[in-house]
């Protein structure tokens, strides 16, 4: 199981013939949706296929999670029942719209006293969840990511999806995260079609700070994965960096004719880190 989240794969609950599929395509995480992507009268059976989903788990391959209905629907409790009675141990329960520390620590009550070894992920959506977003990133040590969900932010704000308009809640939403110490994903794509699209997103993403991106699909995994991963030369200009450093006893170094100083070699030690978890010399 990958330690890393650079990547988010959707699929529809309703369609449990696509599962495996996405399981190859690349992606570090696989979310089967119950929410957005399902009908109303569809949701039972998907919730029913998504819960089988996660308990095939056996914590090795990609993380998988399951995207409920919000908590504050009959759709979405009857999700967090069903999850908590299954007792799942392996991967994520995605909680939508996010609004307060209190609806993580709701799930986080029942989840415990039935067992359950999931975690949570965090989907910040609207202008209360981005308004407590500091409070909800230390709500529950279950929680292990955050994402902004842009498109319904963008509508709560009444504005459109270009960058500017975001910029304040993508900014924010890392922010809170960093803090905790936890991953933040970006948004997905909607032109999921325009790969030169999809590849300036989430280099874009990355520029702010996010960890990684979610998709829609399939044939965009591998360019968001390329785009959270540091490249060749990223990679060896961090080993430069960390030897000029290591090799000065004065606690600075000069490469290249910039200074070097433990804020820069924590920052290569971090691209390190990445490139080693994703089995990179």
């Amino acid at each position: 199981m990958t330690n890393i989240c650079r990547s988010l794969l959707f699929a529809p609950g309703s369609r449990p013939e696509i599962f495996a599929k996405t399981l190859v395509a690349g992606a570090d995480l696989v979310a089967i949706d119950l929410e957005d992507a399902v009908a109303p009268a569809l949701k039972a059976d998907a919730r029913i296929a998504g819960i089988r989903f996660l308990g095939e788990s056996d914590g090795t391959g990609p993380r998988r999670a399951l995207r409920m209905n919000a908590l504050d629907t009959a759709f979405g409790l009857t999700d967090l029942v069903a999850v908590a009675e299954a007792s799942l141990q392996h991967g994520l329960l995605f909680m939508p719209k996010i609004n307060s520390p209190r609806d993580l620590q709701i799930a986080d009550t029942v989840l415990t006293a039935a067992g359950s070894g999931l975690g949570l992920i965090a989907l910040i959506e609207t202008l209360d969840g981005l308004e407590a977003v500091h409070e909800i990133a230390q709500a529950t040590p279950r929680l292990e990511l955050m994402m902004f969900g842009g498109v319904d932010f963008s509508v709560e704000l009444g504005t459109t999806l270009d960058r500017e308009p975001l910029h304040y809640a993508r900014s924010r939403i890392i922010h809170a995260a960093r803090r905790a110490g936890i991953p933040a994903l970006d948004v997905p794509t909607i032109a999921f079609r325009d790969d030169d699209i999809v590849r300036s997103d989430a280099e874009y993403a990355r520029l702010l700070g996010f960890s990684g991106k979610a998709v829609l699909h399939p044939s965009n995994v591998a360019t968001v994965n390329e785009a959270f991963s540091p490249s060749d030369a990223e990679v060896e200009e961090a080993k430069a960096i960390i030897a000029a450093f290591e090799a000065s006893d004065t606690g600075v170094a000069v490469l290249d004719g910039k200074l070097v100083e433990a804020p820069v070699v924590k920052s290569m030690q971090n691209i390190l880190a990445l490139a080693a978890a994703e089995g990179r010399e």
